[in-house]
């Protein structure tokens, strides 16, 4: 028990999120390099899907596990049992994908590989940029999460370096945007629920 629980006999917010009933969705940022902009691009989902009360959103950032490089290392590493703690503990995700060389960063493909049952059977939708707007990125990411037993959603906002960053490093996204990131959001909600009977 806390102690503002114990104190007030109330709920802390943190408390209260995970026992309102509602999906967790984490919202997962794909890299891991000084100067990234994924921090921008995720805190402008959360913030839309927020408005939404249907889910418990929270950003993941993979710097945060300090994972090391799969194949180097023992597994004994703290942050790995954190890394799948985590995982486990959401119901879906909405990774933010940043394109390297047509593909995904190592960072995220090492982060999605340190895990395995604890992607099994979730809903993830893809918020990809890039100078194509990530495009290609994504498509390697579905093959992935394919293998990993997680269903990606259709609905797939994508954004451009040209038009949707000043200078390649702030974050301007067209307003238009929001109706596709919602729609992805009304995707991932429902297949994660669906998919969450699979898992009892």
């Amino acid at each position: 028990m806390s102690i503002l629980k114990k104190i007030f006999g109330a709920q802390t917010k943190e408390e209260e999120t995970m026992s309102n009933g509602n999906l967790n969705i984490g919202i997962i940022l794909g890299s891991t390099r000084d100067g990234r902009v994924s921090p921008q691009v995720g805190e402008w989902v959360k913030g839309i899907a927020e408005k939404r009360e249907d889910a418990n959103y929270e950003i993941v950032d993979i710097a945060d596990f300090q994972l090391p490089f799969l194949g180097t290392t023992d597994g004994t590493e703290p942050g790995i049992g954190a890394w799948n703690e985590k995982l486990a503990s959401l119901d879906g995700f909405v990774f933010i994908v940043q394109e390297y060389n047509h593909s995904i960063t190592g960072a995220l493909k090492n982060a999605l590989d340190f895990a395995r049952e604890a992607w099994n059977n979730k809903a993830a939708g893809i918020v990809s940029y890039g100078s194509t707007g990530g495009a290609r990125a994504a498509e390697h990411l579905r093959g992935i999460m394919g293998e990993l037993m997680i269903a990606d959603v259709r609905v797939h906002p994508t954004f451009s370096l040209f038009t949707d960053f000043e200078n390649y490093t702030t974050f301007k996204p067209a307003e238009l945007h929001q109706k596709n990131v919602n729609e992805m959001l009304a995707q991932v909600n429902a297949w994660s629920g669906a998919l969450k009977t699979l898992r009892k």
